[in-house]
């Protein structure tokens, strides 16, 4: 494996996600270099696929996002965002006959931009391992076995609770990114070849000799749309988007999302007003959109679950 610069550690969270999220434990990866540690806050709301039918819709839920944004003493701007056009990507989630990845916390998807109906640059793997255990997530060295550069990012995720609005839960995803390009093998849907580029599938007790295929036959149309930028004060900030993933073919409206990130070298970077207000738009956010909310799901588990077959996920 091609060495790396060392990567420097960053963390991020919520007011609330500080204090619950644990303090990682001293650990390293096999090669010496110390755990990865939070880099970034991601706040996302799944929201009713059937909602969005135009780019109306989307702006539609704009509005609801300056209220919310008004009630929380939160900046909200469209400037230099109101000419925005949706953009468009397709998405493949990758896995075995019996979703043995999906199973076990990895997802792996396959992202193409589109640029007026034309496939643009080159694919970008999407491999990632998400836990509701900082930890767990933490441990799990998701490095890829290749000659040429990734991007790792560790983030926690809020979403709104399973059965309620009002509050949020976290799911911690050490995600890794890399183009399609930088794999070499000729056979790239082979688990042997998985195997070899992903080491942290080695975990899995998966023969070599199987396959992975696209996930219930599914081919994922993201239309997504930048709406503005959230101002939390203190020097905290953050772009925020909508989009609506529907499959190919038959256009079927699977979830909708909302969703900001933000990122920080260091968590006392993040000053506590400012994570309060965030905390405070987000549940703001969901009582505004009660109509809208899918509550209990997440993007991938939407695919995952288009033909009845349920996995064991750890959302």
């Amino acid at each position: 494996m091609k060495s790396k610069p060392a990567r420097t550690k960053k963390r991020s969270g919520s007011a609330a996600a500080q204090r619950r999220s644990p303090k990682l434990k001293q650990a390293e990866y096999s090669d010496g270099h110390p755990l990865d540690d939070l880099q970034y806050l991601e706040t996302k709301m799944i929201l009713k696929g059937d909602r969005f039918t135009s780019v109306d819709s989307f702006l539609e839920f704009g509005k609801l996002v300056k209220r919310a944004a008004k009630n929380a003493d939160v900046g909200f701007s469209r400037k230099g965002f109101k000419e925005s056009r949706p953009r468009i990507r397709e998405v493949l989630f990758l896995d075995t006959a019996d979703f043995s990845l999906y199973n076990h916390a990895f997802i792996l998807r396959r992202r193409q931009d589109y640029v007026d109906g034309f496939a643009v640059g080159d694919p970008e793997i999407v491999f990632k391992f998400r836990h509701p255990d900082l930890q767990k997530a933490a441990e799990m060295d998701v490095r890829p076995n290749i000659s040429g550069d990734y991007r790792v990012k560790f983030k926690a995720e809020a979403l709104p609770l399973k059965d309620q609005v009002g509050g949020f839960r976290l799911l911690y995803s050490h995600n890794v990114e890399f183009p399609l390009s930088a794999v070499h093998d000729e056979d790239r849907t082979s688990m042997s070849t998985l195997l070899h580029i992903l080491p942290a599938l080695r975990t899995l007790k998966t023969s070599k000799s199987g396959r992975i295929e696209i996930v219930n036959a599914t081919a994922v149309e993201e239309v997504l749309l930048d709406l503005g930028m959230l101002d939390f004060g203190k020097g905290m900030s953050a772009k925020c988007d909508i989009s609506v993933w529907r499959t190919r073919g038959d256009q079927k409206q699977l979830v909708g999302e909302f969703a900001f990130q933000v990122k920080a070298e260091r968590r006392n970077d993040l000053h506590a007003i400012a994570l309060k207000r965030a905390e405070q738009f987000f549940v703001s956010l969901q009582f505004a959109a009660q109509e809208w909310l899918s509550l209990g799901t997440t993007k991938t588990g939407a695919v995952y679950r288009l033909k009845g077959n349920p996995p064991n996920a750890h959302e």
